[in-house]
């Protein structure tokens, strides 16, 4: 059963995660961390620079790899992922920069960029700790909900939710949004040690209640991670209004 932790907001979510992270860190600096983009993770990636400036956490010998990145976007775009992750997180901390890794959504070879990730992540030994967020579509990464998952790292055909979400990266234009996205797969994401996806607002809770205790299905991507045995999920009391209410 996947274990819950509710919060009383999100910026104590975030406090907590980054702690969390810190504290893995401690133990073992070499830890390799999946990182996820989108709105909910901005506080955490906030604290855990914070913390550095602290100079209570070092990022020295970690690796970082993450979760997917926007077909046709060329890696020095201000709208890409990379620069998202740079503008939050890396150009603050002492992460090394051979030891970020990232999908080249400017790839000539998708197949090949896509072999290429999956065997970056099995010479690093795997992910240790993928924090994902959680779209309102039930997504994680950009496996969007179908009739069937992929389970490696691929190309995404990104539905209109996760396109909306994403408007304010291109100008608030959804138009603007590319269709296409390169995404670690689900199988990828499972293979992790341990998962800790974390999801805030009322907007989240319909989606966490279904993602928990409704059944494991491809039309909740979010649902697989009910196969994970060391799966965490923590949320703000927002987002966990309807479990909350299961659970009384």
């Amino acid at each position: 059963m996947t274990r819950v932790r509710v919060f009383g907001g999100a910026d104590a979510l975030a406090r907590a995660l980054a702690r969390d992270v810190a504290t893995g860190l401690s133990r073992d600096p070499q830890l390799v961390l999946g990182l996820p983009t989108g709105r909910t993770p901005i506080p955490f990636y906030a604290e855990l620079v914070r913390l550095y400036r602290a100079q209570r956490v070092d990022f020295r010998h970690a690796t970082t790899f993450n979760l997917d990145e926007f077909l046709g976007i060329e890696p020095d775009d201000p709208r890409s992922y990379r620069a998202f992750m740079r503008h939050h997180l890396f150009d603050h901390v002492n992460l090394t920069a051979r030891r970020i890794h990232f999908l080249n959504g400017a790839t000539d070879d998708v197949r090949r960029e896509c072999v290429r990730y999956e065997r970056a992540i099995a010479r690093a030994g795997g992910i240790d700790v993928q924090i994902l967020g959680l779209g309102l579509n039930g997504h994680i990464g950009f496996n969007e909900p179908g009739r069937a998952l992929a389970a490696r790292t691929h190309v995404a055909r990104l539905r209109p939710p996760s396109r909306h979400a994403n408007a304010a990266l291109f100008g608030n234009r959804v138009r603007a949004v590319p269709r296409e996205a390169l995404s670690m797969g689900m199988a990828t994401i499972l293979q992790a040690r341990r998962i800790v996806l974390i999801a805030t607002g009322a907007s989240k809770a319909r989606c966490v209640e279904r993602m928990i205790e409704g059944p494991v299905t491809p039309r909740l991507p979010a649902s697989f991670l009910q196969l994970h045995p060391n799966a965490e999920v923590w949320l703000d009391r927002a987002a966990a209004a309807a479990k909350l209410r299961i659970t009384k």
